[in-house]
């Protein structure tokens, strides 16, 4: 069959086309036929040693496609079934998907949109509400939110009932994203933007910041913070991995800064992370309240173009590949 490799040359990520046996499902897995799966800018970024290639390996790590086969003892889906998930590999025909990664897709998504969903998805549930825990009436700021886990985190506050700010270097991007929940956007490149979001919120601070952009950005958030607010460390686009951090306010405001990766999560944790997505936001997708927003569809074929436009960042939402 057909699928793509990731792999180093010269410090930088490219992918390789491949072709490699059809797999099986073992125990607890589902054999999917792929239908879509988008790019995610952390499998791409050789600068985070988190996600450096030391191997040649299968690229893709989400995708939406129809149930093949089942493995044994997996009761909860069944050949034929439409579904979206986690899986490594994802860039090729088949993948064999852990059952415990998968969710029904909703009937209202394309096959593109549902590939949008997985990673960004669960990334946004785990920030926001397994680990920020945030409320109805409390203010969410985004930094970064024109990337694919960003616009998805937009409408994820607004289907719980938060203010949401963002921050983004293009007041266009900002102003798109008014049209799926954003209530105030900030044009900023790097830090600067504290005062700003200050007069935001009445002074007050925010409750819950998403840091999608790096350690640029990193001490205006602690500045901008509410008292027990809580600050999540996702991305680091600006390729800056280290910030001053303001003990003195750290420490008076009781702040929570915690990381949201899955580089090194157990199994078991990812499975958690997964139901819960589905439990608490999937219905958001059926009904309606929340959709992913896509960028750009290139042919399966054109994967390596699709990296590429990824990398230029103009992208607001995520990027798609779909198969023939």
């Amino acid at each position: 069959m057909k699928s793509y490799y990731i792999k180093s040359v010269n410090g930088k990520t490219v992918f390789e086309p491949r072709e490699v046996p059809k797999p099986q499902p073992k125990a607890g897995e589902l054999l999917v036929r792929v239908r879509a799966a988008s790019l995610n800018r952390g499998e791409i970024l050789a600068s985070i040693s988190l996600h450096q290639v030391h191997e040649p390996h299968p690229g893709g790590g989400d995708c939406a496609g129809e149930v093949e086969a089942v493995g044994e003892g997996v009761t909860a889906f069944k050949s034929g079934d439409r579904i979206l998930g986690r899986a490594r590999g994802s860039f090729a025909e088949f993948v064999v998907m852990g059952a415990a990664q998968a969710a029904a897709k909703p009937e209202r998504l394309t096959w593109e949109q549902a590939a949008a969903v997985p990673i960004v998805s669960v990334t946004a549930y785990e920030a926001i509400c397994q680990y920020g825990k945030l409320r109805s009436g409390e203010t969410l700021l985004v930094a970064g939110a024109s990337s694919g886990v960003g616009v998805v985190a937009v409408q994820i506050g607004k289907y719980l009932g938060a203010k949401v700010l963002g921050i983004s270097r293009s007041a266009q991007k900002l102003e798109k994203l008014k049209g799926v929940g954003l209530d105030a956007g900030i044009v900023a490149s790097g830090g600067g933007f504290a005062d700003k979001v200050l007069a935001a919120t009445g002074g007050q601070g925010v409750n819950l910041s998403l840091n999608l952009i790096g350690g640029s950005v990193f001490p205006d958030l602690v500045r901008s913070a509410a008292n027990q607010g809580r600050i999540a460390i996702i991305g680091y686009v600006d390729n800056q991995h280290h910030a001053e951090i303001d003990l003195e306010t750290v420490h008076g405001k009781r702040l929570q800064i915690f990381g949201v990766s899955n580089a090194l999560l157990p199994a078991a944790q990812r499975a958690e992370a997964m139901r819960g997505f589905a439990r608490d936001l999937l219905p958001g997708y059926a009904d309606g309240r929340i959709t992913p927003v896509i960028d750009k569809v290139f042919a399966f074929d054109e994967l390596p173009a699709a990296k590429a436009y990824v990398e230029t960042n103009a992208q607001l939402g995520k990027v798609v590949v779909t198969m023939p």
